[in-house]
């Protein structure tokens, strides 16, 4: 192990207020002390604490990605099916629901493969990508304003997709790596 301090005191929370919230984000102002005495304020958005999914549908040598609109970036995004997990859930039971409603497949064979966090210093928010492998055709309700279009991409072509204008978010980017990597030690899921 390196000489990295990985186990620093914690600053000592003060006080936790939200000071906005909408019906998708909270944010919360933290007043911290720090282990040499400096006090700061935080603003950071706040969670749920249930996390979230993103799932890497594996079939017949390829993945399935879904295009959607992306009200952030006001365009149509390629990526990997993900969502919320709603309360009572673990990751994998979400996991298989988010991508029977987004791109109208189950998975008889889930696996955790890495946690991931977006911008750590302002959200406390953790996706869980999951491999999902033995797909078979089954369609959920979602929540989306219009139907998603599913787009099947050769994993052998993956590095391709980093060359599109319209596979740029960078959970998904990780999520990509991730999952080549994880394909390559378990090449019998390709």
């Amino acid at each position: 192990m390196s000489n990295i301090e990985k186990d620093k005191t914690l600053p000592r929370i003060h006080e936790r207020k939200i000071v906005a919230e909408s019906r998708f984000f909270r944010v919360e102002r933290v007043d911290l002390e720090f282990s040499n005495g400096a006090t700061r304020q935080f603003e950071r958005m706040a969670g749920y604490s249930r996390g979230a999914v993103m799932i890497v549908a594996v079939q017949d040598g390829h993945f399935l990605l879904v295009r959607e609109y992306a009200a952030g970036t006001h365009s149509y995004e390629l990526g990997f099916p993900k969502g919320l997990i709603d309360q009572g859930e673990t990751a994998l039971e979400a996991a298989n629901r988010e991508l029977k409603e987004e791109a109208g497949f189950g998975a008889h064979d889930l696996q955790e493969v890495h946690k991931v966090n977006m911008a750590p210093t302002f959200f406390n928010a953790q996706m869980t990508i999951v491999i999902a492998h033995d797909l078979y055709p089954q369609q959920l309700p979602g929540d989306e304003p219009e139907p998603l279009e599913v787009v099947r991409w050769p994993i052998d072509r993956a590095d391709e997709l980093l060359a599109r204008d319209d596979f740029i978010e960078a959970r998904c980017v990780a999520a990509l790596f991730l999952a080549q990597k994880w394909l390559k030690e378990h090449p019998d899921y390709a």
